[in-house]
């Protein structure tokens, strides 16, 4: 693919090219010695920091979970199989230069190159253009990962303690909206679920709905029944 083309493709133009190219040469290739190149592995170590703090600062400002949680979730938005996938979205593998052996091997759709090429990429934005850039190239694909893995992992906590709760008859339960604050555009509520007149779980979350979840799981905790 001719390099604009490419560049965009990645919805990011280059002030100096030859940092996306160093970006896509693979270390079977900077070796091969028909070149003076250096491989992608020193940008993909500053990458792999660039995306962490991405990650973590989007994770800190818009989720209201706990740090365990918050820790696990990163995770799983930066691991191998999820940077691969976010490679093979852009194309990366059709732009990498790789050694005759790597191709030959099918280098361009191991996960581990695709990955590793993919926070290159990120860390060669980010040197070209900034932190601003790097996280408007990157954010897209961790936000569309969040929600692929809240679909997957999603536990209607609600109704598995109204479950519980209903095994007994004479027990009532009932949500109340404790608090509320933040801008319009930026709201966080406070939920308490009541068991009769006594409080068995708190919740926040960034709509009435999160937070009664979020109570209903505290109130889950509390009587034994763990995630």
């Amino acid at each position: 693919m001719e390099q604009q083309a490419w560049m965009d493709r990645l919805g990011y133009t280059f002030q100096d090219p030859t940092l996306l190219t160093k970006a896509l040469t693979h270390s079977s290739y900077a070796n091969e010695g028909k070149r003076d190149l250096q491989s992608n592995e020193r940008l993909e170590f500053l990458g792999d920091s660039v995306l962490g703090m991405i990650a973590a600062t989007y994770l800190f400002e818009n989720d209201a979970s706990s740090e365990g949680e918050l820790t696990k979730l990163r995770a799983s938005i930066v691991c191998e199989q999820a940077l691969s996938s976010y490679s093979r979205e852009l194309g990366i593998g059709e732009q990498l230069l790789l050694g005759k052996g790597e191709r030959m091997n099918g280098g361009r759709e191991r996960a581990s190159i695709l990955a590793d090429a993919f926070e290159a990429v990120l860390a060669a934005i980010y040197l070209d253009g900034g932190m601003e850039a790097a996280r408007t190239f990157v954010l897209p694909f961790l936000i569309k990962e969040i929600a692929a893995q809240r679909r997957r992992h999603f536990k209607d906590y609600k109704t598995q303690l109204q479950e519980i709760v209903q095994q007994t008859p004479e027990e009532k339960l009932h949500y109340v909206l404790v608090g509320e604050s933040g801008p319009d555009h930026s709201k966080r509520f406070a939920v308490e679920v009541h068991l009769n007149s006594n409080v068995i779980g708190k919740g926040h979350g960034k709509s009435k709905k999160e937070a009664e979840q979020l109570a209903a799981r505290e109130a889950l905790k509390l009587m034994g029944y763990d995630d």
